[in-house]
């Protein structure tokens, strides 16, 4: 299993855009092979910071989604609404015993 936590800082004029946009992407998503969960958090702190958390069966799955044409669509009207360029950041969870 591995999560993948994508942070983006959007211009505030175009915060309906791109909620709009990740709405109909994530409905999408969900849908595709290999994805547990992929939801649209907004930072408390930042209101400009979009987090998207996903988790995947495997890096495998990510493959396809990288290519699906929800995601070209979104791409499309995300890179008019960032004020920076994304964060994207891999990660697998591991077991830790606390004793």
């Amino acid at each position: 299993m591995i999560y993948v936590v994508a942070t983006l800082t959007i211009k505030p004029e175009t915060r309906a855009d791109f909620i709009a946009a990740a709405t109909a992407c994530i409905k999408e998503t969900r849908k595709e092979p290999g994805n547990i969960a992929y939801d649209l958090h907004e930072s408390v702190t930042d209101p400009a910071k979009m987090v998207f958390v996903e988790q995947w069966e495997n890096a495998e799955a990510l493959v396809p989604h990288r290519g699906a044409e929800h995601m070209k669509t979104f791409g499309r009207v995300a890179v008019k609404c960032m004020s920076a360029p994304p964060k994207i950041e891999v990660i697998t969870p591991e077991k830790v015993d606390v004793r």
